[in-house]
């Protein structure tokens, strides 16, 4: 028998010291980006989005690194979605700093990319680690800033943070209104347990007006994950 031909993956990559702040959502706000044959993935009877910021480093596409666009930051809200045994996210927005990054991201796949001003500052001291995500958009700076304990932790399969943290599936819709799988393949992540966390975001400027209830809301909980090399495989349309 022939063995199967090796998986060539899309996207390659190390994402790292990934700020996760993590909210129960109503339906309403998340329900009109659920792409088509997948439903809300809950927790606590809740449906949950995140604020995430995180290093893009070591970025290749198809095998190919292309100098100015291997190491950036990135934002995104996401929210939590399956399609059967399947659990993954959702993005309502994803900001990259590199407009060409972003319009690839629309054209090809049809994701919420924006391209914006953005900045990224990890610190590694010895007693702590500390990542800090800035986006300017509307006007505006807004920030993510999260402080860990240095040592990285593995937390239990049944915590919060491995909930929020490990998902292998990622769901969009096409330009025709049909359903875009693909998977996200990476080693389970430790994290550093948080010991300080500050966000300074407008919701309603950087998601729309109908997100300007989530202003002034603290998250239920933030996980700092140290992160990985990642692999991303496009698994098809529908």
């Amino acid at each position: 028998m022939t063995p199967p031909a090796p998986r060539r993956s899309f996207l390659t990559a190390r994402w790292c010291h990934l700020v996760l702040a993590n909210y129960p959502v109503p339906d309403d706000l998340v329900r009109p980006h659920l792409p088509p044959g997948v439903e809300l993935d809950r927790r606590d009877g809740s449906a949950w989005c995140s604020l995430v910021g995180f290093q893009f480093l070591d970025t290749r596409v198809l095998g190919v690194g292309w100098p100015g666009y291997r190491h950036f930051p990135e934002w995104n809200l996401r929210f939590y979605a399956r399609r059967g045994a399947e659990r993954g996210v959702c993005f309502v927005r994803e900001f990259v700093p590199q407009r060409l990054v972003a319009g690839l991201a629309r054209l090809i796949y049809n994701e919420p990319y924006r391209a914006a001003r953005m900045t990224m500052d990890v610190r590694d001291a010895p007693d702590a680690v500390t990542a800090r995500y800035t986006v300017n958009w509307g006007g505006r700076t807004h920030a993510l800033r999260a402080v860990g304990a240095r040592a990285a932790v593995r937390p239990a399969a049944d915590s919060a943070e491995h909930w929020f943290k490990e998902h292998s599936w990622g769901f969009g819709t096409s330009r025709r209104g049909g359903l875009i799988r693909y998977e996200v393949s990476h080693p389970e992540w430790d994290i550093h347990l948080v010991t300080d966390f500050a966000a300074d975001v407008d919701w309603g400027v950087l998601y729309g007006p109908e997100w300007a209830v989530m202003n002034g809301r603290a998250p239920a909980g933030v996980v700092l994950a140290a992160g990985s090399a990642v692999s991303v495989y496009p698994r098809g349309r529908a």
